[in-house]
C-alpha cells in the first residue's frame, strides 16, 4: 500500500477501539484511535484527475469523461461560477461577490508532501485522536514536540438511504491556533457501516493549502482507509474551479453530493466541480451507490495534549448567537424526511445549537 500523504495510516502504530461493551483491543495496523458512540447517543433510524489517480491508486479505473447530472442537487441548472483571478484572497472574493478563485498559475491543486490530518465520525464510532506525520507550521525557532491530533465536532447525523445530500453551509475564516491543524465544515455521505465515505466542504488548513483562507476540499474513504485531499481518483469536470480553490468567507453557499452515471458528483454553489467514479470502490469489491448514513458537521483538529484550544470553529461566533455559522436546509435526494440527530463531542468548548430538524448553528471561539 502506498504511503498516505496525510500520515494517518502509518504502519506500526497502535489503535484502540472501544466497543459498545467497553472492551478495548489494540492492533498494530495504524494510528487512529476510535471511540465508539454509545448506543443511547446514536441517531434513530429514519422512515487532477487521471494523474492523481495513477499516483495514488492501484489497478485501472475508468477515466472516460462522464456528463454531470442536468440539474444541480437543489434543482437549478448549472452555470459557471463567479470566478476570481488566480491567487485572489478570500477577503477579495468576498468584497467582489465572487464564488471561488483557482490557485496561482502553475501551482498544483493536490498538495505536495504529507497531507494534514482529517477526522471522521460514523454511525458506530468517532475518530477522536490520531497520530500524524504532519506538524502544523510553526514560527521560526519553534519545534513541534508531539504529533497527536485531537478532533472535536459539531454534528448533525441521520441513518438515511439516499442518492445524495445537499445543504447550505456558512463559510468562515476561523482563526487557527499555531499549534492546531485545521478548522472545517463539510457534508459526509457514507455507507451504512461507515466504511465508505464521500466528503465535500471548506477547510482552513495551513499544511494542505499554505495559508489561512478557507479552501474547497473533497475527500473519500475506502474500506475505512483514508485516501487523500483533492485527488486519489478524483475526476475534474469542465471548468476552472477545482478542489483546493480559495473560497469567500462570511457567506453561505450550497454544497452537494449526488450519485449519477456510475459516479459520486460534487456540486458547489452554481456548478458541478467533478466526481469520484464508483470504480474506486468496485475494484475493492465494494458496491457503493447509495448512502446508509449522512452527516454534516464542523470539525477542529487541535494539537497534542490540549485541554484547551484557541482555534475557532465555523466563524468563531458562539452557537448561542444568531450570527453564528450555520448548517441549514439539509436535504436528501431520493431519501427519507430529514430528521437530524444534532450533538457536540466537545460541549464545553464548542456547544451546538439545534434550530430545526434540518438546521443548526455550530462553532465558536474555542476556550480563548
Amino acid at each position: 500500500m502506498l504511503k498516505s500523504r496525510r500520515g494517518l495510516m502509518a504502519a506500526g502504530l497502535a489503535i484502540a477501539v472501544v466497543g459498545a461493551i467497553g472492551v478495548v483491543s489494540t492492533v498494530n495496523a495504524g494510528a487512529d484511535q476510535i471511540e465508539s458512540v454509545p448506543e443511547a447517543s446514536a441517531p434513530a433510524e429514519a422512515s487532477d484527475a487521471a494523474g492523481a489517480d495513477a499516483a495514488n491508486a492501484t489497478g485501472p479505473l475508468a477515466t472516460a469523461s462522464r456528463k454531470p447530472p442536468p440539474l444541480l442537487p437543489w434543482g437549478d441548472r448549472p452555470k459557471k461560477l463567479k470566478r476570481g483571478a488566480a491567487g485572489a484572497t478570500s477577503s477579495k472574493l468576498r468584497s467582489q461577490g465572487l464564488s471561488a478563485a483557482p490557485a496561482e498559475a502553475g501551482e498544483s491543486l493536490v498538495p505536495k508532501g504529507e497531507y494534514g490530518p482529517k477526522g471522521r465520525t460514523t454511525r458506530n464510532s468517532i475518530l477522536r485522536t490520531a497520530v500524524t506525520d504532519v506538524v502544523p507550521p510553526k514560527p521560526p525557532g519553534l519545534k513541534a514536540e508531539d504529533k497527536t491530533v485531537n478532533f472535536m465536532y459539531n454534528t448533525g447525523a441521520q441513518s438515511a438511504d439516499t442518492a445524495g445530500v445537499y445543504a447550505n453551509i456558512t463559510i468562515g475564516r476561523p482563526e487557527l491556533d499555531r499549534d492546531d491543524y485545521h478548522s472545517l465544515a463539510e457534508l459526509a455521505l457514507q455507507s451504512a457501516d461507515g466504511s465508505q465515505t464521500i466528503e465535500v466542504g471548506w477547510t482552513v488548513d495551513r499544511v494542505v493549502n499554505g495559508d489561512d483562507d478557507p479552501h474547497l476540499f473533497v475527500f473519500h474513504w475506502v474500506n475505512d482507509v483514508a485516501q487523500c485531499y483533492n485527488g486519489c481518483g478524483w475526476i475534474q469536470a469542465d471548468g476552472e474551479i477545482k478542489p483546493g480553490a480559495t473560497l469567500p468567507y462570511g457567506v453561505t453557499k450550497k454544497f452537494g453530493i449526488q450519485y449519477y452515471d456510475k459516479g459520486w458528483w460534487i456540486a458547489y454553489d452554481t456548478a458541478w466541480i467533478g466526481y469520484f467514479p464508483e470504480e474506486i470502490w468496485n475494484k475493492q469489491g465494494v458496491k457503493f451507490n447509495r448512502s446508509g448514513y449522512v452527516q454534516v458537521y464542523g470539525e477542529v483538529a487541535a494539537g497534542v495534549n490540549k485541554d484547551k484550544t484557541c482555534t475557532d470553529m465555523g466563524n468563531g461566533t458562539p452557537s448561542s448567537k444568531d450570527t453564528a455559522a450555520r448548517v441549514s436546509s439539509v436535504s436528501y435526494i431520493d431519501g427519507p424526511p430529514v430528521d437530524l440527530f444534532i450533538y457536540s463531542t466537545a460541549e464545553k468548548t464548542y456547544p451546538v445549537a439545534p434550530v430545526t430538524a434540518r438546521s443548526f448553528r455550530y462553532g465558536g471561539p474555542g476556550d480563548c
